[in-house]
């Protein structure tokens, strides 16, 4: 068994720190410098983390091999299978026609630009978020919003940065049971320690996406349904996750706000015009759509959230994991011992792969788009025929995806990750801040909260029990701070990408673009968590 170094460079942290770093480095560079695309972005940062898990670490070639093989087959399955079978759903709605009756539905409730993208991105969002999570909700969103005449640009950007607020309860809140069993805490104050972080965040979020889009002018013309999406999402969240648990937060909360937007709708409408850039307006159908064709159109999405409900609910999906293929990776699987004081104790670090084939999110996605072709009468030659340029158009997105997740698998393997987080650990008073931009770093490297919860939970309970802080307000700085990180992981930057067909090479732009909004918001979650620590101790969980 191979143990962990975490100084490896002189026995110096800030060394050690920087040199693990380096595939980080690289990432920046070649996507926000030199605009590389981005499957050269991660392919080349997984060159270097080679490099330096073999020369710096001192990696055996076995656990190094093992470890980019098992991160490489996570991003394809079950990562890239949501988002492949998310895809190949929009894709037959607009084959079939179905996607422009869905556009005249929406530009009947509204057609300003900056109302679609509340409630499309922020509350639609949220609500595939809370359901599927796993890269599902940009994937639709951004789809939908290219469809209504986005650009593809700004629809990509738009999704990422509304796809934050959710992502700690995503997926039937499986960011906080995981972190739950990786720490010991209980999950109900987990739960109640990320809402009170991200419910204040919550409520600004909605205003926030609509400055981006348009500065304060463009805010000021659409506030008062940008302060309802806010107290109706927020408020929810609050209300939920702290007396209700994680699972329904998101649910309950997206519901919450796309009732109060639509009711809203009917009532008011901006007396201003708004023009985003690169839009393309195109002809709404303005009479009144039969109700049977309505629901035809919204056919392949109340599928898609009937499906992805029912696969959510735990009675069931016991059953179907009865199927599963797990099996511990070859080459990696309690051959890296981790040790103190990145852990509480030395323990073997585990490399169980589940391929949950039936009950994983994009089987979910599958099987609506099974339905959605029954239901829209395709034909088999004609649905095939959608499934193989589906599978054309996101070649390059599940390559980055699986480069991606190798490059983090052999950071986390190596002991890089851990080097990096024992830095932010050694900030001392000021870890409440850092805590948060750890998990930040988390999720920017695997691109999933949960992920970043089970990579750094432990550290972040083992640092504040050294430093006589509140170990429950730490970790849930861990997760509340990770889904800043979202936005500018390269997996989702990918998965944008495809969904909206961007031109190759401008993953570098979209990276720029959010980096700045990542790092400011993570930045707000590190001072709330500075807040409760010191100021409000006592509104802490």
């Amino acid at each position: 068994m191979w143990p962990h170094q975490y100084f490896p460079v002189g026995g110096s942290l800030a060394l050690s720190a920087f040199v693990a770093g380096m595939p980080i480095f690289v990432l920046l560079i070649l996507l926000g410098i030199f605009r590389k695309p981005a499957w050269m972005a991660a392919i080349t940062g997984l060159l270097a983390a080679i490099v330096v898990a073999s020369l710096a670490y001192r990696m055996p070639t076995q656990q190094l091999a093992g470890a980019v093989g098992y991160g490489a087959a996570f991003g394809l399955f079950p990562i890239g299978w949501v988002v492949f079978s998310a895809i190949l759903l929009y894709n037959i709605t607009v084959e079939t026609g179905q996607f422009e009756i869905v556009k005249n539905s929406v530009g009947g409730l509204t057609d300003d630009r900056r109302l679609q993208a509340l409630l499309i991105a922020f509350a639609f969002g949220a609500f595939i978020e809370g359901a599927a999570g796993f890269g599902t909700p940009v994937a639709v969103a951004a789809a939908m919003l290219t469809g209504l005449g986005f650009s593809p640009f700004y629809a990509a950007g738009i999704c990422l940065l509304a796809n934050t607020a959710p992502v700690a309860f995503g997926s039937i809140g499986i960011p906080l049971t995981t972190l739950a069993g990786i720490t010991s805490l209980p999950l109900d104050r987990l739960s109640a320690g990320v809402g009170r972080i991200c419910a204040p965040v919550s409520l600004f979020v909605p205003a926030y996406l609509v400055m981006v889009m348009g500065g304060w002018k463009a805010l000021s013309g659409v506030l008062p349904a940008a302060a309802l999406c806010g107290l109706a999402f927020g408020g929810t969240q609050f209300l939920v996750s702290n007396f209700v648990g994680p699972e329904l937060t998101d649910i309950l909360a997206s519901l919450a706000a796309m009732g109060c937007l639509v009711i809203l709708f009917r009532v008011w409408k901006p007396k201003d015009s708004f023009a985003l850039a690169g839009e393309t307006r195109t002809a709404m159908v303005r009479e009144p759509i039969p109700a049977r064709a309505l629901w035809l159109a919204w056919g392949p999405y109340l599928l898609l959230v009937v499906f992805v409900l029912l696969w959510g609910y735990k009675p069931l999906q016991v059953k179907l994991n009865l199927l599963s293929i797990v099996f511990p990776w070859p080459g990696l699987h309690n051959l890296v011992l981790r040790l103190p004081p990145a852990m509480p104790k030395p323990m073997p670090y585990e490399a169980i792969y589940k391929f949950n084939w039936l009950s994983a999110s994009g089987t979910a996605c599958l099987f609506a788009a099974l339905g959605s072709a029954a239901l829209l009468r395709m034909t088999p030659r004609r649905f095939f025929g959608v499934l193989a340029s589906t599978a054309r158009q996101l070649f390059i997105a599940e390559f980055t995806i699986a480069a991606v997740l190798a490059l983090a698998s052999l950071m986390n393997y190596s002991g890089a990750t851990a080097t990096l987080g024992l830095a932010f650990a050694a900030t001392g008073a000021m870890f409440p801040f850092f805590s948060a931009l750890l998990g930040w770093l988390g999720v920017f490297l695997t691109g999933s909260d949960t992920s970043a919860n089970a990579l750094f939970g432990n550290l972040q309970v083992v640092t504040a029990n050294r430093l006589a802080m509140n170990p429950v307000l730490m970790a849930s700085a861990n997760s509340a701070g990770g889904v800043m990180g979202k936005m500018i992981s390269l997996t989702s930057i990918a998965v944008a990408a495809a969904a909206t067909a961007m031109r190759p090479g401008e993953e570098g732009r979209l990276f720029l673009f959010t980096l700045k909004h990542s790092l400011f918001l993570a930045s707000v979650i590190g001072m709330l968590v500075l807040f409760y620590a010191y100021v409000m101790p006592s509104w802490a969980p």
